[in-house]
């Protein structure tokens, strides 16, 4: 259980950058000293003592969403079921919050067994002191970096570590992250741009027949989308769509 509230918290923290980008310029900044809640925090690190050092931890948990967004599942799992909801002819249903929970659960279901890895050889070690930070942060990279290359395309490996102009290594376990984790960000994107295509596909076909028909009886003012939507729909979940989308992203993770 701990384990999976270990992920959520930092999950939660990414959807919530996503949902709501403009409530910090909307809200007033009010000089406070740390309040107690955050001391509980403070002693899982036990080697983070200085000034310093809590203001370099507090600046990775800034950019640790961004991070998580870009090193699991729910990069691809976000933009597929947003490309599904435009091909539907439906840009508002799901909203965007539906979405954005989804993929969070989803990302959550596909990473358990790496979160369950790092929880295991990296957090568990260093709370209980057994190790440094550097050998934590080397514990907990070693997985979601194997997780990371099992979904990258050798193309785009080889183009960032070009561009970075570093020695090939023996292994590809042997990459930094500078390297793996890009190219596992545009390999998501290509993947999940290949999938919204097929998902395109049946639809514009229901589109195209439907405005066909309607220009043949000279129903030029009716607009072809009102008329295509109901049978997208019925279609959608004629052949069980949303099971055969969401089995296809889960397994295409294993």
């Amino acid at each position: 259980m701990k384990r999976i509230l270990f992920f959520t918290f930092y999950m939660l923290s990414a959807v919530c950058c996503l949902l709501a980008p403009s409530v910090s310029a909307a809200m007033q900044p009010m000089p406070s000293p740390i309040p107690s809640p955050m001391h509980p925090i403070i002693e899982d690190f036990p080697e983070l003592t200085t000034p310093l050092e809590l203001l370099v931890l507090f600046t990775l948990l800034g950019i640790l969403p961004a991070l998580l967004i870009m090193t699991t599942s729910f990069l691809r799992i976000v933009i597929v079921l947003s490309l599904l909801r435009h091909a539907l002819g439906t840009p508002a249903v799901p909203p965007t919050q539906v979405i954005l929970a989804l993929s969070f659960f989803l990302t959550l279901f596909v990473m358990s067994p790496v979160v369950d890895i790092i929880y295991t050889e990296a957090y568990l070690p260093y709370i209980n002191r057994e190790v440094g930070v550097g050998d934590a942060l080397s514990a907990a990279a070693a997985p979601l970096k194997e997780f990371m290359l099992r979904q990258v395309r050798e193309e785009d490996l080889a183009l960032f570590l070009e561009i970075s102009q570093a020695e090939r290594p023996a292994t590809p376990m042997d990459l930094p992250l500078r390297v793996v984790i890009p190219a596992f960000a545009i390999s998501e994107l290509r993947t999940a741009f290949e999938i919204g295509f097929l998902i395109f596909l049946p639809f514009l076909i229901i589109d195209m027949v439907v405005a066909s028909v309607l220009l043949s009886m000279g129903m030029i003012m009716l607009p072809p989308v009102m008329i295509s939507l109901p049978f997208k729909l019925l279609l959608f979940v004629l052949v069980d769509g949303w099971g055969l989308l969401i089995g296809s992203l889960v397994k295409g993770f294993q």
